[in-house]
């Protein structure tokens, strides 16, 4: 039987010292909607971290919904991702997203960078 994907704590950014570093090493990539930012972080497993000010997005349940779309596509692409990147996303602007192209989204954009970073993207075992 396999086991659900799950967003466990570990695999959350939380400390402005972890998104200072990700900002600091200006990699990202973006389509319209959406821009992700990733660094290197030196363990075995993707992190997520999300950024969404109320200048881009102004009503509160928008951000919200913004957050719940990412957090459940990073959860269902963790295989897709590759490993060691501390991943922060954000929104491009206050446009409205949909969760296929969330979940289509993200792990291009994090391939993206991983292959600009020159760290040859690895798939996290299923």
């Amino acid at each position: 039987m396999t086991q659900p994907a799950t967003f466990r704590r570990h695999e959350r950014l939380t400390d402005a010292r972890d998104f200072q570093r990700v900002f600091d090493r200006r990699r990202s990539a973006s389509d319209g909607k959406i821009v992700v930012h990733a660094a290197e972080n030196g363990l075995d497993y993707p992190r997520l971290g999300l950024s969404v000010g109320r200048k881009k997005i102004r009503r509160a349940h928008d951000r919200n919904h913004f957050k719940r779309l990412v957090r459940e596509a990073f959860r269902l692409s963790k295989a897709e991702l590759p490993v060691g990147f501390d991943f922060v996303v954000s929104p491009k602007g206050s446009a409205k997203l949909n969760f296929q192209e969330t979940r289509q989204t993200l792990p291009a954009l994090a391939q993206s960078i991983a292959r600009r970073i020159g760290v040859r993207p690895i798939k996290a075992p299923s």
